[in-house]
């Protein structure tokens, strides 16, 4: 039990390492709001496409976004839809501003994972919730 608590662990502290650098932060920031090109994201960034490549692959590794393809070109969307909540109110602390109480949420990429278990189970595949 204790080496699974330790894996565990691990893996999270993979995910908030990965958000700690600027660039994926920056990345993960602009797929909350919409699904886009690998093309057009580097365009955003004064980095080679190579770099930017290096950043998407690390996150979609850790399951953090997702990508899909058509025809030459790889669209990214964010698979880890509740790190828009959260970045969202870190941004809030770290402006300064008070925090009103505990919120909690429901965490949607759970949800997410159930729906698209059930349907599996029944033979269907969701691309998307």
């Amino acid at each position: 039990m204790i080496d699974l608590e330790a894996k565990l662990q691990r893996e999270k502290a993979a995910v908030l390492k990965a958000l700690g650098h600027p660039v994926r932060l920056s990345i993960v920031e602009i797929l909350a709001k919409k699904e886009m090109c690998a093309c057009e994201i580097a365009d955003l960034f004064h980095f080679d496409r190579t770099t930017i490549s290096k950043h998407l692959a690390l996150l979609r590794d850790l399951d953090i976004i997702e990508d899909r393809k058509d025809g030459l070109h790889i669209y990214y969307s964010l698979k880890m839809n509740c790190l828009a909540t959260l970045l969202q109110c870190i941004e809030h602390v770290v402006q300064g501003h008070p925090i009103s109480g505990y919120h909690h949420a429901p965490c949607f990429c759970a949800m997410r994972k159930e729906t698209q278990d059930e349907d599996t189970n029944t033979g269907n595949r969701l691309s998307k919730v």
